[in-house]
């Protein structure tokens, strides 16, 4: 896997949606693939309860017929955190805070994801607009 076109794609959002604060990739089960996230937030936990919420929240699309789920979003008082599903087998966590345009987050990460997904599957991602690759820490 190339860590460094998933930071790459980790960071184009932070340049795309002014309010992001951390962003995170995982693994379905929770795993931390990489993260780019303030010191005050621990990534494999994030990569956890994301996995968790996600899950939940797939489960209840299906089991309310509602198709297959994309994505789900967490408001607080402070901001938000948006979840993606990245294929069947990742997610993407996105941190905000209360002056994100959500609307334009999802926007933004529908190109993001798909590359992402490439990027997991070792398939070979178009090339990005951004061309400086951002330092994110690495997961398993």
């Amino acid at each position: 896997m190339d860590h460094q076109a998933l930071a790459r794609e980790m960071r184009g959002l932070r340049e795309q949606v002014s309010g992001i604060t951390d962003t995170a990739v995982a693994a379905a089960d929770g795993l931390l693939i990489a993260a780019d996230t303030a010191d005050s937030i621990d990534p494999d936990g994030l990569a956890a309860l994301a996995a968790a919420g996600l899950g939940l929240a797939r489960r209840t699309a299906e089991a309310t017929s509602r198709g297959s789920l994309d994505r789900t979003v967490a408001y607080g008082s402070h901001g938000c955190a948006a979840f993606y599903a990245v294929g069947e087998t990742a997610l993407m966590v996105v941190l905000g805070d209360e002056g994100m345009d959500v609307e334009r987050l999802h926007r933004a990460t529908q190109p993001a994801l798909r590359r992402i997904d490439l990027i997991l599957t070792d398939r070979a991602p178009e090339p990005t607009p951004f061309a400086q690759p951002h330092k994110a820490a690495e997961g398993v």
